[in-house]
């Protein structure tokens, strides 16, 4: 319950308390308005459904032409609708003419390894940088840096001659090796590292957990999604990687998917339906993993977001 005094109040008071929720408004005011009014929402679900049509398109073209005959999607007359028909056999000839399962196996074991030891290395790096102190760390974190700006190209001449000289062409080997150095990746987890607060790591401390004992117990498990995403960035990367497993391997069963479709490609001519059956069949895998870990990528992005507030 109010109560009154009588006496008027200051001309101070009266005047701060308009001023403070003009300010107030100032502040929050406008934000609110334009997240809630109805024409902005209107505004941002059209944007996003142009962006989502415009990234929609190129793979819808690509599913309904391999679905064609190579007739049919020749054709600039009957690009929605062939007049044969639908037909599989894009599909049925790149699977006869090629040991796609052979490639894929090849592909998931090659982008599995990358990325299991990209993220022990990557995940090692990035904490020592963060919570360890040594001689020369600043420098060695901005040489990390700056080897991002590296282009890999650059790198293929010196990769393939180490490969060589350490008898490693035409394995396994050879391929994941030079990919599991990720720069970037070191970046990225050194500064989601710098946002777990440090109290945690303290009262670990006082039970006498060292190093190891703090990144594996606590930094870890903080950091599972985080993990998630750059294990899902480096998979996909690995599994699209056409340059160094083409320069590297010439047995045709290390092969990967992107290398082995090529020589289809090379071999049997331009055919545009076997074309987009091969990229849709090379998609496949990375569509079924990105549907499956997709919560987790959703789940970084928003820990990071909040912990930078």
């Amino acid at each position: 319950m109010a109560v009154q005094t009588g006496f008027p109040a200051p001309a101070g008071a009266r005047s701060a308390a308009p001023g403070r929720r003009r300010a107030e408004a100032g502040r929050g005011g406008g934000r609110l308005i334009i997240g809630e009014s109805r024409l902005a929402r209107r505004l941002a679900l059209g944007a996003l459904a142009v962006m989502s049509l415009a990234w929609l398109l190129p793979l819808l073209w690509a599913v309904v032409t391999s679905f064609k005959t190579d007739a049919d999607a020749s054709s600039a007359d009957h690009w929605v609708l062939p007049p044969e028909g639908w037909t599989a056999t894009s599909y049925r000839t790149v699977l006869e003419q090629g040991d796609v399962l052979l490639w894929m196996f090849n592909s998931l074991v090659i982008a599995a390894a990358v990325t299991v030891i990209t993220l022990v290395v990557s995940a090692m790096a990035g904490y020592a940088f963060s919570r360890t102190v040594f001689k020369g760390r600043k420098q060695l974190f901005a040489v990390t840096v700056a080897s991002i700006l590296v282009p890999g190209q650059l790198l293929i001449v010196p990769w393939f001659q180490q490969m060589l000289t350490l008898g490693l062409v035409d394995t396994y080997a050879a391929v994941i090796l030079p990919q599991v150095v990720a720069p970037i990746m070191v970046y990225i987890l050194k500064k989601f590292f710098d946002g777990i607060p440090r109290e945690l790591e303290e009262a670990a401390r006082i039970d006498g957990a060292g190093h190891w004992r703090v990144f594996r117990s606590i930094v870890l498990p903080l950091s599972r999604p985080m993990l998630a995403a750059v294990g899902i960035f480096v998979f996909i990367g690995a599994w699209n990687n056409f340059l160094w497993p083409f320069i590297v391997t010439s047995d045709p069963s290390l092969m990967t998917l992107p290398v082995g479709l090529t020589s289809v490609k090379n071999a049997y001519g331009v055919q545009y339906a076997q074309t987009m059956a091969s990229a849709v069949l090379g998609a496949l895998p990375l569509l079924v993993v990105f549907m499956l870990f997709q919560r987790h990528i959703v789940k970084s992005v928003a820990t990071t977001g909040l912990g930078g507030q």
